[in-house]
């Protein structure tokens, strides 16, 4: 039987976790200032809104964000063909715009998560809970 209360209290412990991680900026976002190796879950957020973009869940934090996030790719590279494709970004026409809009306005916060089957959940959870933007459609 489910513990509702050990759940929902182990959803907010998590959404703290993670809001209270120190942010990387994509502005100065290089290799070696993301740790190597580490699996986790992580948002996207604008700065200037506090509004989460995007969240997301990998196996190396350091490849997801820096190698395919920021330089990757449309294939790679999921927000920055959302913000692409979002006619509300009137200024973002491009991968470069997106690019630059990622380097100018965005951070990313992340928590460590090893176990494949925690990330999924906990990518979900946060997804429901911080009313992210661009979620990837089910396939």
């Amino acid at each position: 039987m489910i513990d509702i209360e050990y759940s929902l209290n182990t959803g907010r412990v998590i959404a703290q976790k993670l809001l209270s991680a120190s942010p990387l900026y994509f502005g100065t976002l290089t290799p070696s200032n993301i740790p190597d190796g580490i699996a986790g879950v992580y948002a996207i957020f604008d700065e200037r809104s506090g509004e989460v973009l995007y969240i997301g869940r990998t196996k190396n934090l350091r490849r997801r964000l820096y190698t395919n996030h920021l330089h990757g790719p449309k294939t790679n590279a999921r927000l920055k063909k959302y913000l692409v494709e979002d006619a509300s970004e009137e200024n973002i026409s491009s991968m470069d715009d997106a690019k630059q809009y990622l380097k100018k306005y965005c951070y990313v916060k992340y928590i460590v998560e090893d176990d494949t089957v925690q990330r999924g959940k906990i990518e979900g959870l946060l997804s429901y809970l911080l009313d992210v933007r661009y979620i990837h459609e089910e396939h």
